[in-house]
């Protein structure tokens, strides 16, 4: 499925984005792989296959699975802050990561 320029320009308008035109170009391109790949698998037999609610293959019976709740021995806050490189009182201090 290839996705149009109005297309793009409706999704970045709904996602609030600015996009430039080598930028619309470029994600028509990538959305346009995204949607053929999800067709691609809308086509997969899945006929007769379980539905996989999880993952992990732990059921109740699991010692682990529904483990009680214990009450373990906290770290004060001072001892935490020693190994922080920077601090500004109870803060940990770090670059700034947006621009």
């Amino acid at each position: 499925m290839k996705l149009t320029k109005e297309e793009v320009l409706k999704l970045a308008k709904l996602s609030r984005l600015q996009l430039t035109d080598d930028e619309v170009e470029k994600y028509q391109e990538e959305l346009s792989a995204i949607l053929s790949y999800v067709q691609q698998l809308e086509s997969v037999d899945t006929e007769g296959l379980k539905p996989t609610y999880q993952v992990t293959g732990l059921t109740s019976q699991d010692d682990n699975a529904t483990r009680e709740d214990e009450e373990t021995e906290q770290v004060a806050h001072e001892e935490l802050m020693k190994n922080v490189p920077s601090s500004d009182g109870r803060h940990i201090k770090v670059k700034r990561m947006v621009k």
